[in-house]
């Protein structure tokens, strides 16, 4: 991504759609996929199909995503319905859960409830132990976030990404202590769409437009942002 140039004052905002990517055999399980290459289920097929419904008529600019290979199969439908071609970030991979990664909650639990305690009062300072810390991967995504919105004054973009990539990025994006991503941001379901708009040239505090609106059959939000 290209750095960020000279200010005016004059250049106008970005929108950034966020979009998580489809379910996958992992997720219906609640299991931790992080860097792991696991592939959609059918659902997460149909959900990737209505998302690229709503790209059909979305006046899309760009579509960028994580180059992890389900967030590759998830923004192709949407690629192929814009005549987009996707732009891989490697900066918008997902964290990589160490220890947890392929394992619920529940099972780590039962192998160390300590661990898990820990996790959850703090998942910044307590990550789950042989993964990357939250606060290098929140800089990283958050980094590209705002080179995509530098690159793309006054465009729209969709960035499909992940999870626990997304919600870190949000509170770097908003001015939000890390620490507090699980319970300000609990969950992003698939496909849902979260609207974020940054200043000119990327740089300030971003504005949360919607946050985690699913799609309803047809590729039209379920709720009015």
């Amino acid at each position: 991504m290209t750095g960020h140039g000279p200010i005016t004052g004059k250049e106008p905002r970005t929108l950034l759609v966020l979009a998580r990517h489809g379910q996958t055999v992992w997720h219906a399980e609640n299991r931790y996929a992080g860097v792991s290459d696991i592939g959609l289920t059918p659902h997460g097929v149909a959900q990737a199909a209505r998302l690229a419904e709503w790209a059909r008529t979305a006046r899309l600019d760009r579509i960028v995503c994580s180059p992890v290979p389900r967030a590759l199969e998830t923004a192709w439908p949407s690629a192929r319905a814009t005549g987009l071609t996707p732009a891989v970030e490697d900066a918008l991979r997902e964290i990589d859960f160490g220890v947890a990664e392929g394992r619920t909650i529940a099972e780590l639990r039962s192998a160390d409830p300590d661990m898990v305690a820990r996790f959850l009062a703090d998942p910044v300072t307590h990550h789950f132990p042989q993964g990357e810390p939250p606060a290098e991967a929140a800089d990283r995504a958050t980094a590209a976030l705002r080179d995509i919105a530098a690159a793309h004054p006054g465009r729209t973009v969709l960035v499909v990404a992940h999870n626990t990539i997304v919600r870190l990025s949000l509170c770097r994006l908003m001015g939000i202590d890390l620490r507090s991503y699980r319970t300000v941001f609990p969950r992003l379901r698939n496909c849902a769409l979260t609207e974020v708009s940054l200043p000119p040239g990327g740089i300030g505090t971003a504005s949360l437009l919607a946050f985690n609106i699913p799609l309803a059959l047809g590729g039209v939000p379920a709720v009015s942002p």
